[in-house]
């Protein structure tokens, strides 16, 4: 079933169909329902989540400029309209799942680290993200100590010594970093009908919800 969301009706996907195709389990797909209904009507409830809920809901603060924030939702939205729906949700919140395979992890970093979508990851996009990284968690670095992990991480990376990583240099590397994909990893997202458990009374179909 496609996903056709208005501001007066939702229609959101068979939960049947996005188990099928994530790691979730019918029953914590009705939990996410809940968790992404939160979300969405923060500022407006219109079945979508928007860049500024999104932020809201990552940083406690919608106005929060962050390229790390920004990155994010870019990578949910996936049809590029400028609003996560449900599917959209789902299917990138399972990448982050703890049962969810390390490749899979592994591409999508690649993707969050490629800002320019090349299909590489150069050192100035690794300089730029790991300051942003650093300054999120309210950290300064003198420029010369991130200019040499920058240095060591593509000297262990770069494996064909071209200046940039490509996705399958990028893959090796985290095999071989298990930490590296550390961040790509919810918890509580293995035990969702705890967190969210009025589940239950979500309908049963989902395209049966409107506003």
């Amino acid at each position: 079933m496609g996903c056709v969301c208005t501001k007066k009706r939702r229609i959101f996907e068979d939960p049947s169909l996005l188990s099928s195709q994530t790691i979730f389990t019918v029953k914590e797909i009705k939990a996410l329902n809940e968790l992404f209904r939160k979300l969405g009507s923060t500022f407006v409830d219109d079945g979508f989540i928007n860049r500024e809920e999104f932020k809201l809901g990552l940083f406690r603060n919608s106005n929060h400029h962050s390229l790390l924030a920004d990155r994010m939702f870019d990578m949910f939205d996936s049809k590029n309209d400028g609003v996560i729906d449900f599917g959209e949700f789902v299917r990138s919140l399972s990448v982050f799942h703890p049962d969810t395979p390390q490749q899979d992890k592994a591409i999508f970093a690649f993707k969050l680290y490629d800002t320019r979508g090349n299909g590489y990851i150069e050192k100035d996009e690794v300089k730029e993200m790991i300051i942003e990284l650093l300054n999120e968690s309210n950290l300064i670095l003198p420029d010369n100590i991130i200019e040499a992990i920058i240095d060591k991480t593509f000297e262990e990376a770069d494996t064909e010594n071209d200046g940039r990583i490509d996705i399958e240099e990028w893959q090796a590397f985290a095999d071989r970093r298990p930490s590296l994909l550390r961040n790509m990893t919810i918890p509580y997202l293995k035990d969702l009908p705890a967190t969210f458990p009025s589940f239950a009374t979500i309908p049963e179909r989902f395209d049966e919800i409107t506003t």
